[in-house]
């Protein structure tokens, strides 16, 4: 009778049942035909050593489901004659929806219905967003929300048009005219019906503005589960809002002195603001201007106006991090809104820890040190494994110069053991190695999961690092807020393991969203939209936190 044992390879596992009268080369086959790795180089760590061609299954005492570790890497193109597990399926063969679901596909781009550019890009950057689109799909429209004159209608629902509109993009890979959206919006928000100065049909608008409005609406309506046994909480909320901590102090020494105390007071907000002036040249320093504000207000104590300088500092992180630059100001003589042109770099990835309070800190810097440490660890091993896959020869050039010099070191052991000065040295195999250092690596994942403060733990969506990286970008081209023209990039996913539904390695490009043309581009394209001229601009950032490893991760 068969014996359904468990077989870990690579982190991975594979249930296997075990025909007692078969041999150990016939159980390798079956291990080939799941993980790509040819029997030969294979190891099968059984108790009293490695699994033997020769072996009786039979005879080896397995239990059902027993875990069995098994080591090894498959030679290049080994791992694609697995046999396949679906019967394949041609792209001429299905419906629209199927050829979107496609990995790889091209996502689908929005149609501009006349100076739509904004809102375009605007719900590009929000769709990259996965919880968003996942609570979405469960969203029930229940005829609240908004405080609007039109919050009983469905069809002027912003959530529900949203929820509507993202389904549709996501059973094509055409452009897609989001009329319904469009209505919706300019019926809640009619400054976005606002008609062209030239009479040209519709006016441009503010990205930002969109985006602010948008998040507004979903705010009120879309809610998830809240932790454990509390209520439900706003989507924006937990995925989205800042808390801040901020300081009003007088700067005159005569209000302390007479007894005015620095007012504390907490906020919420859904982005972080880098303001842009002479002195400004990177993000960091941008943001750092918008946490202190100077002020002019009433002063009880002295009995008049005085000056008063607002600091601000971060006590909860979301884990989607907003950051916009404040490159739009309103010139009295033009009566537009002008942009500033300045040239203002930005990072893929954002430490924003010290922008945050005392308390915050001592909870992130741990996990942001040990996460940074793990990151590197893992990009070293995936570098060492492509290195392996693209350079065959090199590798086995490599591996028998590491054989041969075992030898050599063996023999002079073993002349020295003769003589009772030295031991003899075993040498691991790169299949061993690697599985060291897989194995180092889960303990350092565990031991980063046990650094979390508890309270971070319990908040799902928070960021519990203080390490963000960046996912969308909405930028504009133009010198006025009211003309030019706005786009988006998102950073393309990684493809998904049709097993573990994981998300794999992503390649680093992204999609480029003009309307709707959508095209691949190279990372390093992103790098270009720092500003300092009328070209392509960043408006609107999009952070997320640097996921941590899971529970399953640290098995």
């Amino acid at each position: 009778m068969a014996v359904s044992i468990i077989i870990k390879h690579q982190g991975v596992k594979y249930d296997v049942d075990v025909e007692p009268e078969s041999t150990g080369a016939e159980f390798k086959e079956i291990l080939y035909s799941l993980t790509g790795v040819e029997p030969e180089r294979q190891k099968v760590l059984i108790k009293g050593g490695q699994l033997k061609d020769d072996a009786d299954m039979g005879k080896l005492g397995l239990k059902p489901k027993q875990t069995i570790m098994m080591m090894g890497t498959p030679s290049t193109g080994g791992a694609d004659l697995a046999r396949p597990k679906e019967k394949i399926r041609f792209a001429e063969d299905m419906t629209d929806a199927e050829v979107a679901q496609q990995e790889g596909a091209i996502p689908s781009g929005l149609t501009n219905l006349g100076n739509t550019c904004y809102l375009n890009s605007t719900l590009q950057a929000l769709r990259a967003i996965p919880e968003l689109q996942e609570s979405l799909v469960k969203y029930e429209f229940k005829g609240q929300g908004g405080g609007s004159a039109f919050a009983g209608l469905p069809q002027f629902d912003l959530t529900t048009q949203l929820k509507s509109l993202f389904k549709s993009m996501s059973e094509t890979t055409e452009g897609f005219p989001p009329f319904s959206f469009l209505q919706a919006l300019r019926q809640v928000y009619p400054q976005f019906a606002e008609r062209s100065r030239t009479g040209q049909g519709y006016a441009q608008q503010d990205a930002e503005e969109a985006w602010t409005n948008i998040l507004s609406q979903i705010r009120t309506s879309l809610n998830v589960p809240g932790t454990d046994d509390s209520p439900s909480v706003s989507w924006v909320d937990k995925y989205m809002a800042l808390q801040m901590t901020e300081t009003l102090t007088c700067d005159e020494s005569e209000a302390p002195e007479g007894g005015e105390e620095p007012v504390v007071s907490n906020e919420t907000y859904l982005k972080l603001n880098c303001h842009i002036d002479s002195s400004i040249n990177h993000l960091r320093d941008g943001i750092l201007s918008g946490l202190t504000e100077e002020i002019t207000k009433n002063s009880a104590v002295l009995g008049r106006d005085a000056k008063y300088t607002k600091t601000s500092k971060i006590s909860r992180l979301p884990k989607y991090l907003t950051v916009q630059f404040v490159r739009f100001f309103w010139r009295r003589d033009t009566q537009k809104k002008a942009k500033i042109l300045r040239k203002v770099t930005f990072p893929k990835e954002l430490d924003i820890v010290e922008f945050c309070t005392d308390d915050l800190k001592s909870k992130l810097i741990p996990v942001r040190d040990r996460l940074r440490e793990v990151v590197k660890d893992e990009e070293d091993i995936e570098r060492a494994r492509k290195r392996r896959k693209t350079n065959p020869s090199a590798e086995a050039e490599s591996s028998q110069t590491t054989q041969d010099k075992g030898k050599k070191e063996e023999k002079k052991a073993a002349a020295a053991d003769a003589d009772g000065d030295v031991a003899m040295e075993s040498f691991k195999t790169d299949a061993e190695w690697e599985e060291e250092k897989a194995r180092a690596l889960r303990s350092a994942k565990k031991e980063l999961l046990g650094l979390v403060n508890q309270d971070l733990a319990k908040d799902h969506g928070a960021n519990q690092s203080g390490i963000y990286e960046l996912r969308g970008v909405v930028t504009h081209q133009g010198s006025s807020a009211d003309s030019g023209h706005y786009t988006a990039y998102v950073k393309k996913p990684g493809p998904k393991d049709p097993k573990t539904g994981k998300t794999g390695e992503e390649d680093g490009n992204w999609w480029w969203f003009n309307d709707d043309k959508v095209s691949e581009v190279p990372g390093d394209k992103i790098e270009t939209l720092a500003g300092g001229g009328e070209t392509h601009s960043a408006l609107i950032l999009l952070y997320r936190a640097v996921p941590l490893p899971s529970a399953e991760d640290v098995q």
